[in-house]
């Protein structure tokens, strides 16, 4: 971190990226790290780039940025694992690149990284990192790091929150920010929404192991006007129920792949994303599938994981 401090020193403009389909800790990260670097450095020239995504617009938009703009530019990546995944391609058109992420580093790109595994989020990182380096922290950088915190813990749920987590949530919590009305921005969602998260509970599938899986179709969600990224707010909602232990949701794209988001409450899956062009976290990562058939290989694979994780 004392590096790339050194880095972000060295440069007048710099480009801010983050994954594509943003969630909040992409987002909080992203502009989080583009606050601070706006209060810290009021010379230098800090814009951050990628997709607006509608349903996340109350914490913030991308700047527009120029071709030519990336020349002689560093460039930061937060909360991305894979370069697959960056959103907005022109990150490989800047002078320098960093990476700083909390997913397992198999795509070791970038000039220079941090990855901290044991971090909840890149939110988390983009915090300490600051605080540890006595920068000023904002309330708007601070609202935008704990949402990133929140969305990536599942309100601190998850078994990645840790006492340093909790700790450094706290320490954003001090900044006069609004924590009640995020919480509210967070938690609600439109009725089409609440729709879906039904249709969610009416069709899981559930195996005799704990095992549950739900397929999303592009005739439904054009049927109920759902994007993508809007499906991101039923995820969770499987691992409510007591009896299931692991679970799948297979969103089909437009070009009739589905994109696979697997979650665990306590056996090991990204293996198994890893096999299907994917990866992430031990307990919530990603894949991809081409076929019904592959879908139903992923659905076997989780459930003979889950068997062999009880023995």
């Amino acid at each position: 971190m004392n590096e790339i401090l050194q880095k972000i020193n060295a440069y007048d403009e710099i480009i801010i990226h983050r994954h594509q389909n943003p969630d909040p800790d992409a987002l909080g990260s992203q502009l989080g790290l583009r606050e601070i670097l706006r209060t810290n450095f009021p010379e230098k020239q800090i814009n951050a780039v990628g997709f607006d995504e509608p349903s996340l617009s109350f914490l913030g938009v991308m700047d527009q940025v120029s071709d030519l703009e990336f020349k002689g530019k560093l460039v930061i990546v937060t909360d991305t694992a894979n370069t697959s995944r960056i959103d907005d391609k022109r990150y490989q058109t800047g002078d320098f690149l960093i990476k700083i992420d909390h997913h397992p580093n198999d795509d070791a790109y970038g000039d220079l990284r941090f990855v901290d595994t044991t971090a909840s989020s890149a939110s988390e990182i983009i915090a300490n990192f600051a605080f540890e380096h006595h920068l000023t922290v904002s309330p708007a950088a601070a609202k935008l790091l704990y949402a990133g915190i929140v969305g990536d813990t599942g309100r601190f749920l998850y078994p990645a929150t840790t006492p340093k987590t909790l700790y450094t949530a706290a320490k954003l919590a001090e900044r006069e920010f609004d924590r009640a009305g995020l919480m509210r921005e967070m938690d609600s969602f439109d009725m089409k929404i609440a729709r879906l998260q039904g249709y969610v509970y009416e069709n899981l599938d559930i195996s005799g192991e704990g095992v549950a899986r739900i397929v999303i179709t592009q005739d439904f969600m054009k049927k109920h006007e759902i994007t993508d990224a809007e499906t991101s707010a039923i995820v969770s909602a499987p691992g409510k129920i007591s009896e299931i232990k692991t679970w799948a949701i297979f969103v089909e794209q437009a070009d009739g792949h589905y994109r696979v988001r697997m979650r665990s409450k306590e056996a090991t899956i990204n293996e198994i994303a890893k096999l299907h062009g994917g990866g992430g976290h031990p307990l919530a990562s990603g894949a991809n599938s081409y076929s019904l058939a592959e879908n139903d290989e992923i659905f076997e694979q989780l459930r003979h994981n889950l068997v062999a994780f009880k023995k």
